[in-house]
């Protein structure tokens, strides 16, 4: 009986607000996917990249799939490996911003459904979902954790559990816009810590650590840090979208 009534609830609210493009106000089927148009620009990551970072290489690369770009090559991140839904360009703004800074908070499920499909083998080998923290004055002026959203959103869809307050983000960050890998990778060095009350929870386990963007993998690779030495197995990372390097564009 309940689920007939929030059949006839959601059939309801979509003949009275029909449901909209993620990114524009065409007409879709259900709320929160993208228009044919919208979905054609979208520029979904997939090989060539990264075997560890999952950084897109150029298509013209003839990249093999055991392939490492630069970076890691040279520098080894702590995590095992990243996957990304999305590369971070015009489009994929559209729907990362408005979900950062303008409180649109129900495109966590839109971004999540993403992000399942490209970490559908990180999610598989998972044993707990994890976010990348904000400090808690930054959370207090967002009024909420992007990447917590998303955490409890792949939670949902995969059915792997989901802790949101494993991390914590012991001071504030400058912006790390336009820093290098190196200084970004300085300003997040001692940043982050596990909760004292969740290292059982993180103890021989394997954590996938969740996040909107990566950029260079600095904050990833210092969370990743922190986790292992607290006794995780391994650390993946899945995030909503993936800044080219601009060496390799």
């Amino acid at each position: 009986m309940l689920d007939t009534l929030q059949t006839l609830g959601l059939g309801w609210l979509d003949v009275s607000l029909p449901p909209q493009c993620a990114c524009c106000d065409a007409r879709v089927l259900r709320q929160g996917q993208l228009c044919a148009n919208c979905f054609g620009r979208t520029n979904y990551i997939s090989v060539p990249c990264c075997v560890r970072c999952g950084v897109p290489f150029p298509a013209r690369d003839l990249a093999g799939p055991d392939s490492l770009c630069r970076s890691c090559d040279d520098n080894p991140p702590r995590f095992k490996c990243a996957r990304a839904a999305l590369r971070y360009d015009t489009h994929a703004r559209r729907l990362i911003l408005p979900f950062k800074h303008g409180d649109r908070t129900e495109l966590a499920a839109t971004l999540a459904e993403q992000m399942a499909r490209a970490g559908s083998d990180l999610l598989r080998r998972a044993d707990l979902l994890i976010p990348v923290p904000l400090h808690r004055r930054r959370l207090f002026r967002r009024k909420y954790n992007q990447a917590a959203l998303l955490t409890l959103a792949l939670g949902r869809l995969s059915g792997v559990p989901a802790l949101p307050d494993v991390l914590l983000r012991l001071r504030r960050t400058p912006s790390l816009d336009d820093r290098s890998a190196a200084e970004r990778a300085m300003l997040v060095s001692g940043v982050f810590a596990v909760r004292k009350s969740r290292l059982r929870q993180v103890g021989n386990r394997h954590m996938l650590l969740i996040d909107d963007v990566m950029t260079s993998g600095a904050t990833a690779s210092a969370c990743a840090d922190v986790l292992l030495k607290a006794g995780a197995k391994a650390v993946d990372v899945l995030v909503a979208a993936r800044v080219p390097d601009p060496r390799m564009v």
